[in-house]
Formats: C-alpha cells, sequence, structure tokens
C-alpha cells in the first residue's frame, strides 16, 4: 500500500513539472512573439476603428479612428472631413490599440511620409502644420524634398496665390507632428 501511494506522489510530482515546463515555455514564446510585433502592426489591427486617441508630440490628443497605415506614418482620421498625417515619431502614446500578438492581414501602405507629403502638395491642399515646439502654420505645401517641406504660409480661406501668401518656410519632416486636412 505504501509503495502505491509513493509511486503515485512520484507520478503527481513528474505531472505538475512537466505541467510548469510548458507554462514556461508557452509564456516565453508568447513573449518572443510580442517582441516581434511593432506600433505599426499594431495600429493596422485597429484600422477602421473610432475608439483610437494618440497623444501627438507638440498637439496634444486627437481622438479618431486609425483611416490608413504607412510606412512611418498614420492617418487619424477625427471627423468626415478632418484628417491628421502623423509621423510615427511624433506618436507620444496610444490608447485603444488591440493586445493582438499576430500580424493582421490588412496590407500596410508601403510608401514613406515624404510619398504622402508629395500628394497632399501635387493637389495643392490647404493644410495646417502642427510642429513639435506647439506652433500651427497654415498653408500650401510648395515642396517637399528628402527630409523637409516648403510652406506657403497663407490664409486657410484663401487660395495658394502670390498675393496671399505671407510667408514660405522650410520644416524638417523631424519638426512635424501632424499636418492637418480640413
Amino acid at each position: 500500500m505504501r509503495w502505491d501511494r509513493l509511486f503515485a506522489d512520484l507520478e503527481a510530482q513528474l505531472a505538475s513539472d512537466a505541467q510548469a515546463a510548458l507554462a514556461g515555455e508557452i509564456a516565453d514564446r508568447t513573449r518572443r512573439e510580442r517582441a516581434l510585433v511593432g506600433l505599426h502592426d499594431r495600429l493596422l489591427a485597429v484600422t477602421g476603428r473610432s475608439d483610437i486617441a494618440v497623444c501627438i508630440a507638440g498637439l496634444g490628443v486627437v481622438q479618431g479612428s486609425v483611416a490608413d497605415v504607412g510606412a512611418d506614418w498614420l492617418l487619424l482620421r477625427k471627423a468626415p472631413d478632418r484628417d491628421h498625417l502623423v509621423p510615427f515619431a511624433a506618436v507620444v502614446w496610444a490608447h485603444g490599440l488591440s493586445g493582438r500578438i499576430t500580424p493582421p492581414s490588412v496590407v500596410a501602405r508601403s510608401f514613406g511620409v515624404g510619398a504622402a507629403l508629395r500628394a497632399l502638395s501635387r493637389d495643392r491642399v490647404v493644410v495646417t502644420v502642427a510642429a513639435v515646439d506647439g506652433s500651427r502654420h497654415t498653408g500650401t505645401i510648395d515642396a517637399v524634398g528628402a527630409d523637409a517641406i516648403d510652406l506657403a504660409v497663407h490664409a486657410a480661406d484663401v487660395p495658394r496665390r502670390q498675393q496671399h501668401v505671407i510667408d514660405v518656410r522650410t520644416m524638417p519632416f523631424t519638426a512635424i507632428c501632424a499636418v492637418i486636412r480640413g
């Protein structure tokens, strides 16, 4: 009888050790998988959700939905006619991202923030550029270089015409925290 209890105890200990080893391996694999998922993937996972809040350097908290995600930027839609193009470098924190650890099936735009800014320049859209120092500059993007834009500063309610341009400011991408359209 004592032998039966001894063997049963040994089997229970082996089962317990195996269970602990399995739990440790699962936790380790989960940490490894999570380490492969970046902010980019997590933003892609919530594309279209309307309850996202993003704190943007120099601008503050903006709530809305993630409308699009690119290689180094996100498009945050605050209202149907108010979009914020935000370089990842300007994101201070985000709230409402899923804890998802597998990359979503949604395909991100492969072009960088420079290409997105060039599209705004091409379309001659009046934008407000929020800078990391908290200042805001309204006008039309005249040119987009490798790492900076030329912004023709003018009132939001007038088209970009020479007589309306107050100043032309060159702003490096690193100084831009958001480009607001609408």
